[in-house]
């Protein structure tokens, strides 16, 4: 039995029924972590001999009888989470020392429910990008083929699930972070709505957008690590007060009645026609399963694209400017302050990070910030107002995760545009708050697609309902990448 390839859920209860301890899984996926990594280079940082100590820990207590949501399974975590004693670097030269003194309220929640930090994922410098290329530890590459990205900016923690180097992993999602490379790697990827996850911890990028959320092989696991991650945080300003009720038990129940939504909107001209033609068999498959398809239209997300490099650059150049060499982080010295600064932010920083900086200074400026910045924050209304509207009708929506498969690496890089639309899907869900999940619905070129279900704020159970009968009707997570190539090419790096 190849233990790394069962889902976090087998292998929780294998752990809990003592069939196996959580040593010898962690001894296991350390292994196959050494096997595939230099291919992969899915972590910036693997934490073994913490793991194992956890693990050894873990087994003590279920030795006892003490029983955990997670029991004691290996779990990767976004190197922007905050992990006390542990480097979180954003992926940038500008952290790459730093050890923060606490944990983020996500991270803490795993270990309290028996979870083990196998290591911190690569992802793009502070969260910008949708490719990992704009690491500064190096690109990240997708198990499905070694030649194109695994998306981003949650692409280690993408590439780690997909090649079973970790049951799960701990993504974050600004404009489609996490669906996307879930999308690109054949895995499951959910955003909760904003709130419903502490973000205390996690180290902003876009304040007002930023959500951390599940990357998994199934559905079924994504519900249990939503048990663990929701509820309320003091830490949290923005955390949400409300009613949090068991993910998992609901995934069972049949979809007859449900009313699905199919915004028109998100089938344009250009997309992949094997993307399409996998998400219209997909949507005849929901069919079959009792759902009801309704057309509906969101006309202003067409604008999403503009609203969010207004809005995120925004945020981003006011969260960024904490990192100025004074406090923590890099320091390049200068002959006088102002230098130092220029020194410290010019080197510390890449080049798509400066990028947005320098956007989102300039749509705060003195006189532009009422013709962008303000102007984008009212279409903001009419598009979270038009979901709104639309979740009157129907239960959820269906939408493709992504326009095309995982591109190839430098395919996208000279032109910030086009790397841009590699979100067009996503970013709105965003924009609005609402949830959204991408699961594994086929293939184009032999990489994997992403189905994209959109639900009502707070209701993160319905779409995982969806999601989860869906799964179970075409076992679509079925095939895996090809362990042995990526082994292979291992070995070629080392």
């Amino acid at each position: 039995m190849n233990l790394e390839q069962l889902s976090l859920t087998e292998i929780s209860k294998k752990i809990s029924n003592h069939e196996v301890s959580s040593v010898e899984v962690t001894e296991n996926l350390i292994r196959h972590i050494e096997k595939t990594e230099p291919a992969l280079h899915s972590f910036i940082t693997v934490t073994a001999d913490l793991a194992l100590d956890a693990a050894r820990k873990f087994d003590e207590m279920n030795i006892k009888g003490e029983s955990f949501l997670l029991g004691g399974v290996p779990i990767a975590i976004k190197d922007l989470l905050c992990t006390k004693n542990i480097k979180t670097t954003c992926a940038s030269r500008m952290l790459e020392n730093f050890v923060p003194p606490y944990t983020a309220t996500a991270v803490e929640k795993i270990e309290q429910a028996g979870g083990i930090i196998i290591g911190k994922t690569n992802m793009d410098e502070f969260a910008m990008g949708s490719s990992t290329e704009t690491s500064y530890f190096g690109k990240t590459r997708n198990p499905w083929d070694l030649d194109c990205v695994p998306g981003g900016s949650s692409g280690g923690s993408a590439s780690s699930v997909a090649a079973h180097q970790a049951y799960a992993a701990l993504g974050s999602d600004t404009g489609g972070s996490i669906r996307q490379p879930a999308a690109f790697c054949g895995i499951v990827g959910l955003k909760p709505t904003y709130g419903m996850v502490s973000r205390f911890g996690l180290i902003a990028f876009a304040s007002s957008l930023d959500q951390v959320g599940p990357m998994t092989k199934t559905v079924e696991d994504a519900a249990l690590l939503m048990n663990v991650l929701s509820g309320y945080d003091s830490k949290d300003s923005t955390s949400a007060q409300v009613p949090i009720s068991d993910f998992v038990m609901p995934l069972k129940k049949n979809l007859k009645g449900m009313k699905i939504g199919v915004p028109k909107e998100f089938f344009i001209d250009g997309m992949d026609l094997e993307v399409k033609a996998s998400i219209e068999k997909a949507i005849t498959q929901l069919e079959q399963l009792g759902c009801t398809m309704i057309p509906v239209s969101l006309p202003h997300t067409k604008y999403s694209l503009s609203v969010y490099y207004i809005i995120a650059p925004a945020e981003a150049s006011s969260n960024l400017g904490r990192y100025d060499g004074v406090r923590y982080g890099l320091r390049t010295p200068g002959d006088n302050l102002n230098q130092m600064y220029e020194k410290t932010r010019s080197s510390g920083f890449g080049a798509e990070v400066k990028r947005r900086i320098m956007l989102g200074t300039y749509t705060l400026s003195s006189g532009y910030y009422d013709a962008y910045y303000l102007k984008a924050m009212k279409v903001r209304r009419l598009i979270k107002s038009e979901f709104d509207q639309v979740f009157q009708k129907v239960d959820c929506l269906v939408t493709p995760t992504t326009p095309t498969p995982a591109f190839r690496f430098g395919e996208k890089t000279q032109n910030p545009l086009s790397m841009y639309l590699a979100d067009i899907f996503t970013i709105s869900i965003n924009i609005a708050g609402v949830p959204a999940i991408s699961i594994p619905c086929g293939f184009s070129k032999n990489k994997p697609i992403g189905l994209q279900l959109i639900g009502k704020p707070f209701e993160e159970s319905t779409i995982l309902q969806v999601a989860y009968q869906y799964e179970q009707s075409t076992l679509s997570n079925q095939l895996k990448p090809n362990l042995k190539k990526i082994e292979e090419f291992s070995k070629n790096e080392l």
